[in-house]
């Protein structure tokens, strides 16, 4: 997998001569054509596995107080949400564009988090720009960005805090942040925040930040983040018009 830094020697070389460009995204697409091949050879055992657990539970519904039993469930599961992460990190540079109004676009992000606040003691508030134009990129994709910044802000306070999200404008660019009052993340970790397989959360596949970082990038956009411990974390995603 690369890293921020491999792309952008992969972009400097590529700028040199058509050449390069040629033959690089020649390797970058054998190198997602393999990895989306493991990916599916591997997919189909696994799903196979898990419709198997499945139908045990429900003859022999006792099983599921076994420890052991959970643990496998579990561990299937987080090979099922791997595979999905890696799916989307592979192909998180190919966009499918559409022009949008990205104000609307972000208060339906706003609407589906908000949801998932309404019974907690997290307090989530926003701010959006009524001059957020229209723009042209992946919808999908960029909503995916925004609400793994939001769940992963709300997974960083241990229980009450606030989130708050802001999207606003100039001229060439738009920019949304993401501020949490969470635990906070150490400065030795941050310089691998957006590293592929990277994680400093129990569960988590470490892919999250690296898909929204490549999304970002294809946009032609930037995310950086501040932090520090137990003073919280901000997300910045710049996007240009």
């Amino acid at each position: 997998m690369f890293t921020s830094t491999d792309h952008d020697k992969l972009q400097q070389l590529m700028a040199s001569s058509p050449e390069n460009r040629a033959l690089i995204e020649k390797l970058l697409a054998s190198h997602e054509e393999a990895v989306a091949s493991i990916s599916h050879e591997i997919r189909n055992p696994l799903t196979l596995v898990y419709s198997t657990l499945q139908l045990l539970e429900s003859r022999h519904p006792d099983i599921v107080s076994d420890r052991y039993w959970l643990s496998m469930r579990e561990d299937v599961e987080y090979m099922q949400q791997l595979l999905t992460d890696l799916s989307s990190l592979n192909h998180s540079r190919s966009l499918f564009l559409t022009e949008f109004s990205f104000r609307s676009f972000m208060e339906q992000v706003v609407l589906s988090f908000a949801a998932s606040c309404a019974e907690s003691p997290v307090e989530f508030t926003s701010r959006l720009d009524p001059a957020l134009p229209a723009f042209k990129g992946d919808r999908v994709k960029l909503r995916e960005v925004f609400l793994n910044l939001l769940r992963n802000a709300r997974e960083a306070i241990a229980d009450e805090g606030s989130i708050r999200l802001e999207a606003a404008c100039s001229s060439s660019t738009i920019t949304v942040s993401v501020r949490d009052t969470g635990c906070g993340i150490a400065r030795e970790q941050l310089e691998h925040i957006f590293e592929p397989f990277v994680t400093f959360k129990q569960g988590g596949t470490g892919l999250g930040l690296a898909i929204a970082e490549r999304t970002v990038r294809a946009h032609g956009g930037s995310i950086s983040v501040t932090s520090a411990e137990n003073a919280g974390t901000e997300f910045l995603v710049s996007l240009p018009v």
